[in-house]
């Protein structure tokens, strides 16, 4: 399958360089993914009149690090980008670096006048580095204080306040990115979900590398997923398989709740108390085993989230859907407009 095939003509000015005032302010496309009917509603909250009691919205609890880091090497002064991924153990980290070629094995990097350093103890995959920290006190108050939201690179726009990159319910820190469908999403919307006898469920995936890597090959089913850890607690589970049993359905927010379901599903049949890795890759032709729906944004032209999203709907609906998106002007990518597919 080729990736050309999940393309599309998206205009730079669609792509949402601001959050909205009001989370729940954004539009909303609904898409039958049997029909493909497309519904156009003016505000996020306007799901509440197409899911029912009964129904389970599951949600990533996940919360984004502070993790862009701005440092100089030690020796020279030159300047370092550094992106946390992913903690591998202790105090040694999976990272990006610009430039890379910068920083080789035994490179420090300074940062904060020295209140962080971090040697480099080699490379990691996809051409990252692993880099050991060393700081006084607590790691994650010295990245809070040091550290900068690790935004896409298609947002150009400074974040005036970094709470707007997390869900109102984030809780679990490990992330290098915002879940964003979640981020419509407020405490009073999920209070009148729950008045409406709708179930909320949280899964943790932690949101790594495979976020900010394209898809670089020419065939679909080459594509290498990296990849991510994620956790179901054992109250989700029994939630989840309860709310199967009475028929109702399960709709995800997000796709990497879509993908830690599909994941337990697929490897144990029901759901069930399990933390791991998954590298997951879902295109046209997967049978999805867990979930009956899905909440997402709107996604880059020849990714895999979008080929996810074709897998659940059918890709000539969301090609389709895309195009009436543009014409319609709606809003792109992390802080943009949402759709909910049934």
């Amino acid at each position: 399958m080729k990736i050309d095939l999940f393309d599309f003509h998206l205009p730079e000015g669609l792509i949402a360089q601001t959050p909205l005032e009001q989370r729940e302010a954004s539009r909303l496309m609904v898409l039958n993914k049997e029909t493909g009917n497309l519904t156009h509603e003016p505000t996020f909250r306007s799901i509440l009149n197409y899911v029912k009691e009964g129904d389970c919205l599951v949600l990533n609890d996940t919360r984004v690090l502070p993790a862009r880091l701005f440092g100089v090497k030690s020796e020279t002064g030159a300047k370092i980008e550094v992106l946390l991924l992913k903690q591998l153990e202790g105090d040694t980290w999976e990272t990006l670096i610009k430039p890379a070629k910068r920083v080789k094995e035994g490179t420090v990097v300074s940062f904060g006048d020295g209140r962080l350093t971090a040697i480099c103890t080699g490379e990691s995959e996809h051409g990252g580095r692993k880099l050991d920290f060393r700081y006084e006190g607590i790691f994650y108050e010295v990245l809070d204080s040091l550290g900068e939201m690790p935004l896409p690179p298609y947002i150009k726009e400074q974040l005036e306040d970094r709470d707007r990159y997390q869900t109102v319910f984030a809780r679990e820190t490990g992330s290098a990115a915002a879940p964003t469908a979640g981020l419509h999403f407020t405490e009073e919307l999920l209070e009148a979900l729950k008045d409406k006898g709708v179930h909320t469920a949280f899964i943790t995936l932690h949101v790594g590398l495979g976020t900010f890597r394209p898809v670089s090959v020419d065939s679909v089913e080459e594509h290498d997923m990296h990849a991510e850890f994620y956790q179901m607690s054992e109250g989700t589970a029994r939630l989840l398989n309860e709310v199967r049993s009475k028929a109702g359905r399960i709709i995800t927010v997000g796709t990497t709740s879509t993908r830690t379901l599909e994941t337990i599903a697929r490897d144990h049949g029901e759901f069930k108390e399990v933390s791991g890795w998954t590298n997951i890759f879902i295109y046209p032709g997967y049978e999805f085993a867990a979930i009956d729906g899905m909440i997402t944004n709107f996604h880059l032209p020849k990714s895999t989230l979008i080929m996810l999203v074709s897998a659940l709907a059918g890709r000539e609906n969301v090609m389709h859907a895309y195009e009436e998106a543009v014409k319609q002007r709606y809003r792109f990518f992390s802080f943009g407009d949402a759709m909910l597919i049934l």
